[in-house]
């Protein structure tokens, strides 16, 4: 059976650079099942959802990494979400038809920003700007501005697979210093059709088949949103008392539908007042 839905590790030793594949299936079309945007957009999407769910393999932290993309250009916002447990969601919105994907028509004057949250305390988070040919070339400025760390990113997304490939040297790197052209060289020749068919140790031993790599095992990447009855309640407090009952004046009930999941919450009077009451 084909590998799909998983994301995995792995490393040049000898080089000091490591890697990550991904491979997004059932998970991909979970995910934008509720996103009814142009299929440029959607890509998008899911190249977003590709490089988030590799980066959360990176690092340790308990909690949620977003990608987001703050745009004024056809695209308004994209959003891109993975768990420490490889639990994805993300979501994307469009001011107008899409007809290019270039990354200047799609984002504008934008910034990407890449924060970690975990619930406790005040969440880490950088800021560049959207530059370059694609969102895998914004990424790989981001982390040569704001970390300093020669990476580079491969993603491809279409109706049916979101998959990316990650290269990242390592701070401690101990290799040649053409190490990372060599290793990055062999990752430049990949496709689509490549990182769509194979599973990783055959793209591996493609791109690879002369080095040493080490392949770490296998994690399950699955659809699932965070949403609550509860984080809802929690939004509609800070909107204050006054706002609240006025829009319960002109309608009878408060609907709040999440972006990310579809799903619907429904407050009426009885349960705006238990909820400010609290």
């Amino acid at each position: 059976m084909q590998e799909q839905d998983k994301v995995r590790r792995f490393l040049f030793e000898q080089h000091g650079i490591r890697g990550v594949w991904v491979k997004l299936v059932d998970s991909w079309q979970a995910a934008k099942q509720f996103q009814h945007q142009p299929e440029i957009a959607l890509n998008q999407l899911g190249q977003a959802l590709a490089s988030v769910t590799m980066l959360s393999t990176t690092i340790k932290f308990d909690g949620a990494m977003i990608l987001q993309a703050q745009s004024n250009g056809a695209i308004v916002s994209l959003v891109a979400q993975a768990t420490n447990e490889r639990k994805i969601r993300g979501m994307v919105k469009c001011a107008e038809v899409v007809s290019s994907d270039s990354l200047t028509e799609l984002f504008g004057q934008g910034n990407l920003v890449l924060t970690i949250d975990t619930g406790n305390g005040k969440p880490y988070q950088g800021i560049v700007p959207l530059q370059g040919e694609n969102l895998a070339a914004a990424l790989q400025m981001y982390f040569e501005q704001s970390e300093q760390l020669k990476t580079r990113f491969w993603l491809f997304s279409n109706e049916t697979h979101a998959a990316g490939l990650l290269l990242q040297e390592l701070p401690t790197q101990e290799g040649q210093p053409n190490d990372w052209e060599t290793i990055e060289a062999l990752a430049h020749t990949v496709t689509a059709q490549e990182m769509f068919e194979l599973d990783c140790h055959e793209l591996l031993h493609r791109l690879f088949n002369e080095e040493d790599v080490r392949l770490f095992n296998s994690e399950t990447v699955e659809f699932k949103c965070s949403c609550s009855r509860e984080k809802i309640e929690e939004t509609l407090r800070t909107m204050g008392v006054e706002e609240l009952h006025s829009i319960l004046k002109e309608r009878e009930t408060i609907d709040v539908t999440c972006e990310f999941c579809g799903k619907n919450y429904r407050f009426d009077g009885a349960n705006v007042e238990t909820l400010l009451a609290v």
